[in-house]
């Protein structure tokens, strides 16, 4: 049977490839996730930090109060579902009206691991949603922890909430039970006092408590059903609109319960994009002999893959991906794209290995999928990770006391 030409993808005959150094790289250092903590923690003198976000101004109490899947576009295009988030959107930080950054991938373990360690993708190691462990050779799916991996030697730095809590900070979590416990968790948010509670009002309500216990304070707070509801349902849907409007609720809820001298920060670890249906918009690596050729390996997600190959074929697969894929999508070898600072400032050597030998983030609404090793992944109708402003943009809306 013939094997089908890239023409088969819908794209001209001879593509041009994107120049991996037109990507939007996030803003490291002076308006990411990763900066956010550490910004507030300067302000509260705990020793060792000094502020990056800076228009932020210094509090004794802070809140951040982190809501998965809201992305600034998002937050714009629905006003009548967000009516006090809209109202907020104006003192995005610190009174500018503008959004930050999620970091690349712009993905929930990647950007957990950004706010709550106050570092970047390259140093603290969570490069993705599934990255090849160098030591074992498996991928590693870092939002379930699957294989399990010993926590700390795959993310030895310390937290923020740890460091703050030291320092003489109430600090304290608030969010759903099942997290209490979770690789994640303990690498990413652990620190204080971790307080389960159910319901996003019982978090609310906690959370002002929490924020009112100490002259000075720094709680954070988690709502992730946004999110579940656009994968699911997509952006577009109904489910996700209902989903909207509970969460403006439960923003207000909190923001109407602040103590004195408090600063309540809403932010996201990324935003969402819907992906159509059909052989265009989504490619199926595990169908498709171009793309597969020369792969050991497939980490990340539909819009930001790590992609890992046989020894000796890195140029070959690099060269492929770009001349199939390679309009719609950035590709970037491992080197460039760490030079390009997709990752930061800075890769540790214990995370190169993680990265892919290529490299791969969505320009277009397109993704690719693998419907056989990833049939759960693969069926998401909204889907992120890329670099494109409706996935790495966040907000950073802010509410004072």
């Amino acid at each position: 049977m013939a094997q089908p030409a890239a023409a088969s993808h819908g794209w001209p005959d001879d593509p041009v490839p994107l120049a991996p150094e037109t990507a939007p790289v996030p803003e490291y250092a002076t308006g990411s996730l990763g900066d956010l903590l550490p910004t507030l923690v300067a302000g509260q003198e705990v020793p060792g930090f000094t502020p990056r976000i800076a228009e932020l101004a210094p509090a004794d109490r802070n809140c951040v109060f982190l809501i998965d899947g809201l992305g600034w576009e998002q937050i714009k295009r629905h006003p009548d579902e967000a009516p006090y988030l809209t109202s907020l959107l104006g003192s995005s930080r610190g009174g500018t009206g503008r959004p930050i950054t999620a970091g690349f991938p712009a993905t929930t373990a990647t950007s957990l691991a950004s706010v709550g360690t106050g570092r970047h993708p390259g140093t603290h190691g969570l490069p993705g949603y599934a990255v090849r462990n160098p030591d074992t050779g498996e991928l590693m799916n870092q939002l379930r922890w699957k294989p399990w991996t010993p926590p700390r030697a795959w993310q030895p730095y310390p937290t923020v909430f740890g460091l703050a809590h030291e320092a003489g900070i109430h600090t304290a979590q608030v969010s759903s039970p099942i997290f209490a416990q979770t690789p994640l968790t303990q690498i990413a948010l652990s620190g204080g006092t971790f307080h389960g509670r159910l319901s996003g009002e019982e978090r609310m309500d906690f959370a002002a408590e929490q924020l009112a216990a100490g002259g000075r304070s720094l709680v954070y707070t988690y709502y992730s059903e946004l999110d579940g509801a656009g994968h699911r349902f997509g952006i577009d849907s109904d489910a996700w609109r209902g989903q909207l409007m509970f969460v403006d609720r439960l923003v207000q809820r909190l923001a109407e319960q602040l103590p004195p001298r408090s600063a309540l920060y809403v932010t996201a670890d990324h935003g969402m994009v819907d992906i159509p249906f059909d052989e265009r918009h989504r490619i199926d690596f595990d169908e498709d002999w171009e793309l597969r050729a020369g792969v050991a390996l497939l980490g990340g997600e539909g819009r930001a893959r790590h992609v890992y190959a046989v020894r000796g074929a890195e140029a070959d697969v690099l060269t492929c991906w770009r001349e199939v894929v390679g309009e719609q999508f950035w590709v970037a070898g491992r080197d460039e794209a760490i030079a390009l600072g997709w990752f930061g400032d800075e890769v540790d050597e214990r995370v190169y290995g993680r990265i892919g030998d290529v490299v791969v983030a969505a320009h277009d609404d397109v993704a690719i999928t693998a419907s056989v090793n990833e049939p759960h992944e693969s069926a998401m109708a909204g889907m992120h990770g890329s670099m494109t402003p409706a996935e790495q943009l966040v907000p950073l809306l802010e509410v004072r006391s």
